[in-house]
């Protein structure tokens, strides 16, 4: 299997990328975003495009793929909404649309987070661009899916780029088993979600739109 990955140097990307070189039925790894994914593997290659809104001139580089991880994503908080649109949804539309175009029998897996809004109307920012983007991916003639995780525990000396998350992670790290405990399938880890990502890569999934529960139910924690 041939797998394309953006924002792998972010901590889902990281996950997903981990997962991905280590499984032996991937055979190469494109990792593709503004800087180069920090990895290093035999099977893995770097593509570093700075214009995430536009691949005419790297087309070549992307046919011949099985899957697409999307993992790309900035959190909202101080970003204006024109802002966070062309990035959130901006970049995933113009990354999927040429994918489609490119690829059309592969599985395009877009990251997204729990209570994004499908309808686009509601009053939260960030929910009805994650649905915006959600929707255009689900319109493309690919197999699309979309993951929508909540909590997500990272695995492996992974780290979120954005400080707030880690700090966090580190406040709930003793309490995690007791969370798991009490809120079955709703904590993921990063581990999880690669290889759930993978399995539906390989053989689809019961339904096209996928909470922390159902990505849980495909690939159970190790």
């Amino acid at each position: 299997m041939d797998v394309l990955i953006f924002g792998a140097s972010g901590m889902v990307g990281q996950g997903v990328l981990r997962e991905c070189l280590l499984d032996s039925g991937v055979q190469r790894v494109t990792a593709i975003g503004r800087s180069a994914s920090g990895a290093s593997h035999a099977k893995l290659r770097d593509i570093v495009h700075r214009d995430l809104w536009n691949y005419a001139g790297i087309e070549k580089e992307l046919t011949g793929l099985d899957a697409c991880f999307f993992c790309l994503g900035v959190t909202s908080a101080g970003m204006k909404e024109a802002d966070y649109e062309r990035v959130t949804y901006g970049i995933a539309a113009a990354a999927a649309e040429t994918l489609a175009r490119l690829n059309p029998r592969m599985t395009f897996v877009f990251v997204s987070g729990a209570g994004s809004d499908s309808s686009e109307k509601g009053r939260v920012m960030w929910a009805r661009i994650k649905g915006k983007a959600e929707n255009a991916i689900l319109r493309l003639p690919f197999q699309g899916y979309v993951f929508r995780p909540g909590v997500i525990q990272p695995l492996h000396g992974i780290r979120s780029r954005t400080t707030a998350y880690n700090v966090g992670y580190a406040i709930l790290r003793p309490l995690i088993p007791l969370l798991r405990r009490a809120f079955p399938g709703r904590i993921l880890t990063t581990g999880q979600i690669g290889r759930a990502m993978l399995k539906v890569a390989r053989g689809g999934a019961p339904k096209r739109i996928l909470e922390s529960q159902d990505i849980g139910a495909l690939e159970p924690m190790l």
